[in-house]
Parts: C-alpha cells; sequence; structure tokens
C-alpha cells in the first residue's frame, strides 16, 4: 500500500464504497461479489488474490443469510440445486486453483474480458415469471428436479418442471470455474440458466440461485483461505459495508426507477472492466 497514506484510511474508504455497492446491487438485481471485485480490484491497492478471496466470503455471507429461509418458504429446491451444486462446487475449486497459480496480471485482463461477458448477459437477459416452451427431460425426472410452491401474490400453488437439465449441468460446470477465478458469486448467470434455459420459475430461479452460492462459494472460498488469500482488514468492512447498503437498498427498491438503476449498474461494470483491463495490459498501475 503507498507509505504515505494511513493504514485505516483504506478500511473506511473500503466501507464506504461497499456500502454504495449494497445499494447498488440491490436495486440492480446483481450480486455484491459482481461489483466488489472488478471495482475494488481496479480502484483499491489490494492484491487481486485478496479481492477475490473477500468477494467469495462477500457473496457466501449474503446467500448464506437468506438460503435457509428460502428454503422454509418453499421458493429454494433442494430437488434442483443439488446436482447442479455438486458439478458447480467441483469446478468452483478448480477454478480457484486456477486462478491463484495465474499472474495478477493475466487474471486483471480475464476479469476485465470476464465482466464484459457479464454485461452482455445482463443487457441481453429478460427474466419470465413462469417461462414456457421447456420440455421436461428424462434426467431431471429421474432426478427429481420439480416440486410445487405456494405463491403469495396469486394465493394459488404452482406446480413447476424443468428440461434442458444435461446441458445445464455443462453450463453450471462453467460457472463454478468463473465463480471460483474471479470470485465474482455466480448470482448473475444462475438466474437466467435456471429461468430461461431450464425453464424454472422466477421465484424459484432466484430463490435456488442464492442457495447455490451458498454451497459453489463455500468451495471456492476454502482455497483461498487455505492460501492465505483472505485479508480481515479487507473482509470485515465490506461485508459489514454490503450488509448495511443492501438494508437501504431494500427500502429504495420501491421508488427506483428500475431502468435507471439497470443502466447505472451496466456502467459501473463497464467503468471497472475497463480498468481491469489496463492493469493487467500494464497501461495503468
Amino acid at each position: 500500500m503507498p507509505g504515505d497514506i494511513a493504514w485505516w484510511i483504506w478500511p473506511v474508504a473500503l466501507f464506504a464504497v461497499t456500502f454504495v455497492l449494497g445499494i447498488v446491487a440491490v436495486l440492480g438485481g446483481v450480486g455484491g461479489g459482481v461489483l466488489f471485485v472488478p471495482i475494488v480490484g481496479g480502484f483499491f491497492p489490494f492484491h487481486i488474490d485478496f479481492v477475490r478471496g473477500a468477494g467469495l466470503l462477500l457473496a457466501l455471507s449474503g446467500a448464506l443469510s437468506a438460503a435457509p429461509a428460502l428454503l422454509r418458504c418453499g421458493f429454494a429446491s433442494l430437488r434442483l440445486a443439488m446436482p447442479l451444486a455438486l458439478v458447480g462446487s467441483i469446478t468452483s475449486i478448480g477454478g480457484a486453483l486456477l486462478g491463484l497459480a495465474l499472474p495478477a496480471e493475466a487474471i486483471q485482463l480475464a476479469l476485465g474480458l470476464a465482466i464484459l461477458g457479464i454485461v452482455a448477459v445482463m443487457w441481453r437477459a429478460e427474466k419470465s415469471e413462469q417461462p414456457g416452451g421447456v420440455a421436461p427431460d428424462g434426467l431431471a425426472a429421474a432426478l427429481g428436479m420439480h416440486g410445487v410452491y405456494h405463491d403469495p401474490a396469486s394465493g394459488r400453488d404452482v406446480e413447476w418442471k424443468v428440461g434442458r437439465t444435461p446441458l445445464a449441468l455443462a453450463v453450471f460446470a462453467g460457472i463454478g470455474v468463473l465463480a471460483g477465478m474471479f470470485g465474482l458469486g455466480a448470482g448473475w448467470a444462475n438466474v437466467p440458466v435456471l429461468n430461461l434455459m431450464m425453464g424454472a420459475p422466477l421465484k424459484i430461479s432466484v430463490a435456488t440461485s442464492k442457495f447455490l452460492l451458498s454451497i459453489t462459494d463455500t468451495s471456492a472460498a476454502w482455497i483461498y483461505i487455505n492460501r492465505g488469500a483472505v485479508l480481515p482488514m479487507l473482509v470485515a468492512p465490506s461485508i459489514i459495508g454490503v450488509m448495511l447498503g443492501a438494508r437501504i437498498g431494500v427500502r429504495l427498491l420501491r421508488i427506483a426507477p428500475a431502468s435507471v438503476v439497470r443502466r447505472t449498474v451496466i456502467a459501473l461494470l463497464l467503468v471497472a472492466a475497463a480498468r481491469a483491463m489496463l492493469k493487467g495490459l500494464g497501461a495503468w498501475n
């Protein structure tokens, strides 16, 4: 870290930035890790390995706080999540090991490219409350990937089934690699795959995605912890800042224009992606 700045300035600045990120993440419907890793990695003087480790713990803390309630209310499905979580957990370990083995410059460049891909997914993906046109397949039936949940909004029970399971398992393997390598969490990808590719209702997709994160991110996080790539001075203010910011974001969600927030999130990600690629290329350190 720069020697002319007191050490305590960085945790305070980190808390302030992550507090804002917590608000924006809720309003934009994205996980905090997707914003945290590229922004903190690009504009703070922490090594990218520590930032990725903190990003995983950040995503993990939010998922663990939400998963039990989502399971109790019947929105998160164990039968849907576990096969996908098994594949994602294995590949996230491989992604974490690969990410820690690569040079920091290569990770910064790859992170910038990955963020551009995430922006493209966010820009094009349209979520559907009750997607149609996806036929259940034999593998999904054999694994019991179906169920019924009660929708309080409509006051009725909704039966759901999923399809395209082999393709989804392959996609979740790739998502696990990205989550472990970059510490981004994976909610940005989990929900579109569950909702649009497999045909799960949106509420089931969002809730099951949270539960998936609590498993896949745990697997990758242990690699970073074991390698000493978790810095308490970075993790503690980040988690506190994002959690407090998320509480404000929930209150603002009722009045904030969705289109404006979406464009703001995309703009932040584009700036962070450019910064990461420039650092990776050695053009802006």
